[in-house]
């Protein structure tokens, strides 16, 4: 039997995992963590340095190579193949490392539950007739994170929140009734295809680690200094994970 963890780790800030999951990864037998090319070698290195930050027992640290999704095909055919593939690798790793069952934990930006599918590649293994136990350990997402940073509250008093993608956004525009936006997974500035309008935005890009950015103000001023920046900032680094909430002024004001 094998008891997967699958750990909500924040936004790369190891002041960010909670007491839970501190205790979760130290009772691990095996902490697998993923490998995603050159340019995102930041991204195991933040995981390796909240390894080190908080572990005091056994865990093995393994890591692999994490499959490419193809970016050519279909979205949705592309992301199921490469959901298939991760499986496949994970299953690989534990037949390797923990042969006999034992716990092991996966480290998971954010939240397991927000916009992450390593719930739905851990559904993959258990069809796939691997016994195994899967818990979820809460972790604080980038939406917090972004909320936080700005000192913003998430939505206006008793008002709702629509959490969307970059991808819908683009393809679909403002989403319909809604007063609140937060967009996440937005591969290139989507909020460009918005009339601006009275729309507030607050950015923020590595939120929780050293070279955190921030930008907040009316889109139609804001937006092209964002579109700027992140460019620079991915052109730096190799890579990006930002999200942004947008918010509407209400005729009266408020």
């Amino acid at each position: 039997m094998i008891d997967l963890h699958l750990i909500g780790i924040g936004t790369g800030n190891p002041d960010h995992l909670t007491a839970e999951a501190v205790r979760a990864m130290n009772d691990a037998d095996l902490i697998l963590l993923p490998r995603k090319g050159r340019a995102k070698s930041d991204l195991i290195d933040l995981r390796c340095a909240i390894c080190a930050a908080v572990l005091s027992g056994p865990a093995r640290i393994v890591e692999f190579d994490l499959p490419v999704r193809d970016a050519d095909a279909v979205y949705l055919d592309a992301v199921n193949d490469w959901h298939e593939a991760i499986a496949a690798a994970w299953a690989a790793q534990i037949a390797l490392h923990l042969p006999d069952g034992g716990r092991l934990a996966l480290l998971v930006w954010g939240d397991p539950s927000l916009y992450d599918s390593s719930l739905r590649i851990a559904g993959r293994l258990k069809r796939g007739g691997m016994r195994i136990r899967v818990r979820a350990v809460p972790g604080i997402t980038s939406i917090q994170a972004l909320t936080a940073a700005h000192a913003v509250p998430l939505n206006r008093l008793a008002g709702p929140v629509t959490i969307t993608t970059g991808r819908m956004l683009r393809a679909h525009g403002w989403p319909e009734g809604a007063d609140t936006v937060v967009v996440m997974l937005d591969s290139g500035c989507a909020f460009e295809v918005l009339e601006p309008g009275r729309t507030t935005i607050w950015w923020g890009a590595y939120l929780g680690m050293a070279q955190e950015a921030l930008e907040r103000g009316p889109l139609a001023e804001t937006g092209p200094r964002i579109a700027a920046r992140r460019a620079e900032l991915r052109a730096r680094h190799g890579w990006i994970m930002d999200v942004y909430l947008m918010r509407r002024e209400k005729i009266d004001g408020n």
